[in-house]
């Protein structure tokens, strides 16, 4: 049935869309060379040079009608000299009072803007992108894989400026060649493409005509000619930086880390940017600090798989596209999977110590970077290049009850991550690989379960054809840890494995090993182009695969099968700008064999020409079969479920605007599970320079089946499991105040409130029951005890006598996390950042949930309080 419904996906996609790639003619703009003493970057346009330059104002529409004339005119002028590029827009408008001027953080844009984008490389897939909007906001980005993927981490050291009056407004940008990266010779030819948004009408018009039906951007730009004796200019910047920080907390008699309630500290440190060549990049930092940083959301995780970070530092983010091989396809939950995780280094320290009653215990929330260093470019050959390597230092808890010991909880450690593709056939084939190492020196005993060595490494393989609508993308990539016994012993226990369980006979758990290997692929024949899309694609991880020391990896032993259709209306029509619509299927099996899940999913997108948007989509997910969700034990069937999510948002262009989401899901067989989760997110724009968005939201969540615990006892294992009722309710607000495109307060703060009730206390029997409840016996009379001194459940046989014990597991968590950066780039490349975060927690074991008491608690809990001042000083070119 697969295969027929493969086969007839197919001949679907190649007779019902019978869009041939349109050739389009390609635009070629002249640059001027200019004397650079003549150009003064003031945003109006009047110096000389200007006057001679060589203007142009065809322009169409891109979006919402592909290939009509645009609302406004616009045109646009190149000049260079042996230093920079400049660029030159006068954005006409005939209602100059409806220009949309407003002010944001960097790469946060918003209003009227204009951008220029270059394919320096001229490989036509990568190209370097800076955007202005009518307030002066800068918006920088590089772009590879012809724009599948946008990096807005790149922020490049140039200038820009604006003004308007009553014709329209104007940009005059001037760009260092040290920004980009290209091949000096006599003459050369780059990509390029220039593009202006009306904001008021959401239309964007561009210069060299492109299709939204074919699948690339970059591959489509016109060119820019007359550059002529270009020089390589090799980036060179040194940024130090210092960093004063208090903390504030409540202060406690007894412990000696908290008698003072406070502690202050002053660091220093190195961010680098050197060029190797024009097209290597070298960058480093020593000593890294990311106070400035957001701290991650809250959250209560009672599932078995680890949660994903995004991660957020800057100098791990930027360039992040290069030193990525992902594992499996699409943009939902599968697309975390990656051979680099790059939260791994600095992250938690593994080992906790465990200490007495009388104890107290000091220790980092991570682990402190000692430096890093990553080479990113592009050859002129075609090869893109990523290496980077990290080293992490140990770190220790220190304990006291009188005396004062130490314990080592997280070792010395080497991170190396390299990546290489090759560009083949004008970018149509690539062929890459990457290999990574983590390597520890467990230098105390109570590390030795954690791997001295991990190792992966992989190779893809992309061609494309019919003007880059086709693609078939195949990789694969492998895993070999090493360790310890126990080290190796954990690894084959842990929940994305479960090499113990008993019912896994294609398993084998051997307590003796000292290393453990495994691999894994994906192969993927998609159609991108055209208005009917499809994907047909399976992805396989082995049992022994294990990449989660500096890579994510949710679960191991598996098999996946998906397919995706999907449908594209790119024009107006009746009353929506445009549409989407989606189907997909998947099916997924351990190496076994054994079905563990199948499932289907329909969905569709649109934005009306009142420009409010509106989502809606459904999902069935069949009866599957888990191997995680008794932490090591049999597999157990779970009943499958059906929900139903939309979402409605409102024009973004007016000062209030609205978003509403609504999601419903019930289990298939009743009463095993439901729930229900809504939020709305309220936006007010007072100002062009003010922002106020509030988003509180609401689930209300019950599961038959939630994990508890497993108890040993005469020879036998207890998986315990119960009825949840987990209620949880959090709301995130942000106050955004750009004073002036250089100088802005943020702040974001959000309370975290979310309770677990548990009943219906149970053991497994049966996991593997055709009938659901003979997968599960109920504790009955006398065979459950609560102790209200101890807090705990106490489990005897009929005959009275007890078995076991384990902790009531109701909870009520409650925590508030904010933070206020105040940034002000007061030179190119230096910035003063003064900083204020504030946590505070609370959690009691119960599971009663009541918001105003509960908020009312949290606020009178004592908060921890950092004060950080940090300013960096660029010294470059």
């Amino acid at each position: 049935m697969r295969s027929g419904l493969f086969l007839l996906t197919f001949i679907f996609a190649v007779i019902a869309d019978q869009l041939i790639a349109q050739n389009q003619t390609k635009k070629k703009y002249y640059a001027s060379e200019c004397d650079t003493t003549g150009i003064f970057i003031d945003g109006k346009l009047n110096d000389p040079a200007w006057l001679k330059a060589n203007w142009q104002d065809d322009f169409i529409q891109y979006q919402p009608s592909e290939g009509k004339a645009p609302g406004q005119k616009t045109d646009f002028a190149i000049l260079l000299d042996e230093n920079f590029i400049y660029v030159g827009f006068k954005a006409w408008d005939t209602n100059p009072d409806s220009i949309v001027q407003r002010l944001s953080r960097r790469d946060e844009m918003d209003g009227d803007f204009l951008v220029v984008q270059f394919d320096s490389y001229f490989d036509k897939r990568t190209a370097f992108s800076f955007m202005v909007n009518a307030a002066g906001i800068k918006n920088d980005f590089m772009i590879s894989n012809d724009g599948e993927t946008e990096d807005n981490t790149w922020d490049p050291i140039w200038l820009v400026k604006t003004s308007r009056d009553q014709s329209g407004w104007y940009a005059e940008m001037r760009i260092p060649l040290t920004q980009l990266r290209f091949e000096g010779n006599g003459e050369q030819t780059w990509g390029l493409q220039v593009a202006r948004m009306l904001f008021r009408k959401q239309e964007k018009s561009i210069w060299q005509p492109a299709t939204k039906k074919n699948s690339g951007w970059v591959s489509q730009y016109g060119e820019l000619k007359g550059l002529k004796n270009l020089k390589s200019r090799k980036i060179a910047d040194i940024t130090p930086y210092v960093v004063a920080r208090t903390d504030q907390y409540e202060k406690e008699a007894d412990n000696p880390f908290k008698q003072s309630g406070k502690k202050s500290q002053l660091t220093g440190g190195i961010d680098g940017k050197l060029g190797i060549t024009n097209n290597l990049t070298l960058d480093f930092t020593i000593n890294p600090d990311f106070g400035q940083v957001e701290t991650d959301p809250s959250e209560v995780n009672l599932t078995s798989y680890e949660t994903f970070f995004q991660e957020k530092r800057p100098f791990f983010i930027e360039g992040k596209n290069i030193l990525s091989f992902p594992l499996m396809f699409g943009d939902g939950d599968l697309a975390a999977d990656n051979l680099f995780y790059s939260r791994r280094i600095g992250r938690r320290p593994h080992y906790s110590p465990e200490i007495a009653s009388n104890e107290y215990v000091d220790k980092p929330d991570f682990t402190k970077i000692l430096g890093a260093a990553k080479i990113t470019g592009k050859t002129k050959e075609g090869w893109s290049v990523g290496l980077l390597e990290s080293l992490t230092g140990e770190e220790f808890a220190h304990i006291s009850n009188g005396t004062q010991r130490s314990e080592m909880i997280e070792p010395f450690t080497n991170y190396t991550i390299g990546r290489v593709q090759k560009d083949l056939d004008k970018g149509n084939t690539m062929i890459g690989g990457m290999a990574t190492s983590v390597n520890r020196n467990l230098a105390e005993d109570q590390l030795n379960y954690l791997h001295k060595a991990a190792y992966t490494g992989g190779f893809d393989f992309i061609h494309k054809w019919h003007n880059k609508d086709w693609e078939f993308d195949l990789s694969t990539y492998f895993s070999r840890v090493q360790g310890s016994a126990e080290a190796i012993t954990n690894t084959q226990k842990s929940w994305i494995h479960a090499f113990q369980r008993p019912d896994a006979t294609h398993l084998k758990f051997d307590t003796t090993r000292t290393s453990l290997s495994g691999q894994g692929g994906k192969v993927v024949l998609a159609k991108y182009g055209g208005k009917l899309k499809f994907l047909a694609a399976t992805a396989w991880k082995s049992p022994g695969l294990e990449l989660n020391d500096v890579g994510y990896m949710r679960q191991a032993d598996n098999i996946l099968e998906v397919i995706w259709v999907g449908y594209r209306i790119f024009e107006p029509f009746s009353i929506f700008r445009n549409m989407n619509l989606n189907f997909n299927q998947w099916t997924e099996w351990n190496f076994a064999g054994e079905s563990t899940g199948p499932g289907g999913n329909i969905n569709a997108h649109t934005q009306f020409k009142n420009y409010w948007y509106f989502h809606l989509g459904g999902n069935i997910n069949g009866q599957a079969l888990s191997t995680t969700e008794l932490r090591g034990g049999p597999a157990i069937k779970l009943p499958g479920s059906k929900n139903i999510w939309l979402a409605i948002a409102s024009n973004e262009q007016k000062k209030l605007t609205t978003e509403t989401e609504f999601m419903a899901m019930r289990g298939n067989i009743e009463n095993s599970k439901r729930m229900v989760s809504f939020s709305v997110g309220l936006g007010y724009r007072p100002s062009k320079s003010l922002k106020i968005t509030v988003t509180p939201g609401y689930t209300d969540n019950e599961d038959e089946l939630q994990y508890v615990t497993q108890q040993d006892f005469n020879n036998k294992t207890d998986y315990v499991f119960a009825r949840i009722h987990q209620k949880t309710f959090s709301a995130s607000l942000r106050v955004n105040y750009n004073i002036t495109p250089d100088l802005s307060i943020q702040y974001w703060g959000q309370p975290f409130l979310s309770s677990g009730k548990y009943t219906e206390f149970k053991k497994i029997t049966n996991g593997r029951a055709d009938n659901y409840t003979d997968r599960f016996l109920h504790f009955t009379g006398n065979e459950l005890a609560y102790n209200e001194s101890t807090e705990q459940y106490l489990i005897s046989d009929q005959a009275g006598n007890n078995l076991y014990s384990f902790d009531q597991p109701d909870f009520n968590v409650k925590e508030f996390l904010s933070n206020m950066v105040v940034r002000w780039e007061y030179r190119p490349g230096s910035t003063i950042y003064l900083v204020w975060s504030q946590n505070r927690n609370r959690s009691v074991a119960n599971g009663n949930f009541n918001l105003a008491d509960d908020m009312k608690n949290l606020f009178e809990n004592k908060p921890y309080n950092v004060f950080l001042l940090k300013a960096s000083f660029r010294l470059g070119r």
